[in-house]
């Protein structure tokens, strides 16, 4: 089976160092290494690890109507998206449901650099040239650079000793630095809620700056199960199990993720696919959203479980769950009614026939620490 899927520049490494490969998005990835799922996680959470996200979409806009173009399609301020600087981003539909999720940033010089989704990266890639092919340049980069990021409090002593500059950027700034000779982008943002950086290396030089990243004492190699349970500690969403093109940035509770100059009362409002709709749910409310919830027992409360309430009447379902290193407890996000998203209030998510006690939580459940200066 594994011939059959896509390898990463750096699936030799992942072999040599003893990962388990699983297959994910249609590239053989590394699930988990000899450390282990737990220690990987808590490693990352107290120094640094090291994630192969090379499987991520990678794509350039170019041309002086790169930024209007793009705002054609995402409810984000892309216009006045300052130089250096990366913002989060969204594809929505017609409906108003969310295509992608995507970081965008601006590299000066009516260029834009995007990172989309592995398993959506050829849509995604498809649905820009369509749309805005004819006003701007569409570059994919899916065979040109591989995606790393080194995540964890010790980060920045990590990668300052490659190129000190990057000790004095702060979170979701972007910058051209120099690793190893090599023409590199480097954001300081990820997916874990730690501070860190997402670095773009050229394919050719990407195994290189991996062991050279990995040699120091600080750093790890880490695996997507613990990748997984650091991004659902930090609340962050999963596209295709937390979000989907079902699913509006209101009712996966991303509303702050809308600029406010594109909301129905900005200076921009609207002009982006779905906005009506999503207008519509801002303004007058909706009939489910994503909460946190925090089950009462150590029973691990899974995707895909059905969530009730104290009469057993079905108010929703589980979107990701799993057990929280960091806390020694099991969490989980759903989506439920809206009247019962207050927090603290008691529900049951029902796994394998048994009902299991949830409290409706706050997100995230462990506090993020993003570098801001």
């Amino acid at each position: 089976m594994s011939e059959t899927l896509l390898k990463t520049p750096l699936h030799a490494l992942h072999l040599e160092l003893g990962a388990r490969m699983v297959p994910f998005a249609g590239y053989d990835m590394p699930v988990q290494y000899p450390l282990g799922v737990l220690k990987e996680h808590l490693h990352t959470r107290e120094q640094a690890g090291l994630f192969d996200v090379s499987h991520m979409g990678q794509i350039i806009l170019r041309g002086s109507d790169a930024a209007k173009a793009l705002e054609s399609l995402v409810p984000v301020d892309i216009i006045d998206l300052p130089v250096g600087m990366q913002r989060y981003a969204m594809f929505t539909n017609e409906q108003g449901g969310i295509l992608d999720d995507l970081m965008v940033a601006n590299l000066g010089n009516d260029t834009l650099f995007l990172v989309v989704n592995a398993a959506c990266k050829d849509q995604d890639l498809a649905h820009l040239q369509t749309h805005i092919g004819s006003r701007c340049e569409v570059q994919p980069l899916f065979e040109q650079r591989a995606l790393l990021a080194l995540q964890g409090p010790a980060a920045v002593k990590v990668l300052g000793r490659l190129a000190p500059e990057v000790a004095g950027m702060t979170f979701m700034q972007f910058r051209a630095v120099q690793l190893l000779g090599e023409d590199c982008f480097v954001s300081r943002s990820g997916y874990t809620g730690e501070d860190g950086y997402e670095i773009s290396v050229p394919v050719a030089a990407a195994e290189a700056l991996a062991r050279r990243l990995l040699a120091e004492p600080e750093v790890q190699p880490i695996g997507l199960g613990a990748r997984d349970s650091l991004r659902l500690e930090a609340g962050l969403c999963l596209y295709g199990h937390d979000m989907n093109s079902e699913t509006t940035p209101v009712e996966a509770s991303l509303l702050w993720a809308i600029s406010k100059v594109r909301r129905a009362d900005g200076a921009r409002a609207g002009g982006f696919p779905g906005a009506e709709a999503i207008f519509a749910h801002q303004c007058d409310g909706v009939a489910r959203k994503r909460v946190g919830l925090l089950p009462q027992e150590r029973t691990p409360v899974r995707g895909g479980a059905d969530i009730v309430d104290g009469n057993d009447k079905p108010v929703g379902k589980v979107c990701s769950g799993g057990f929280a290193p960091t806390l020694g407890a099991p969490i989980a996000m759903g989506y439920i009614d809206s009247e019962n998203a207050t927090l603290d209030t008691p529900l049951f998510a029902v796994v394998r026939g048994k009902k299991v006690a949830l409290k409706v939580s706050k997100m995230p459940f462990v506090a993020q620490r993003y570098y801001r200066g």
